[in-house]
């Protein structure tokens, strides 16, 4: 499975996107800031939405996609799915 996924800092004004074929070792490495660049640089660690897929071409096409869109959009999508962008990978362990 791959997955398509959006982070957002403490105070959700930085969004970050990405895609993985293994969420909770990708989501670990965020939160634990494994990997230099923009999610450690802005501390975005805080998982408000993610798509899941088969096909691991989809999900770096709906990557692409979701990454030109507007903030608005953006958020958008998130508040649909995730009304209070509660951290959904909270209680993972």
């Amino acid at each position: 499975m791959y997955f398509v996924y959006i982070l957002a800092n403490w105070s959700d004004s930085v969004l970050y996107i990405g895609v993985t074929g293994n969420l909770t070792r990708r989501l670990y490495e965020h939160k634990n800031h494994l990997v230099d660049g923009f999610s450690s640089k802005y501390n975005t660690n805080k998982l408000v939405y993610f798509e899941e897929t088969s096909d691991v071409y989809s999900a770096i096409s709906r990557e692409k996609q979701l990454k030109k869109w507007s903030r608005c959009k953006k958020n958008e999508l998130i508040t649909k799915a995730n009304p209070q962008w509660a951290d959904l990978s909270k209680d993972w362990d």
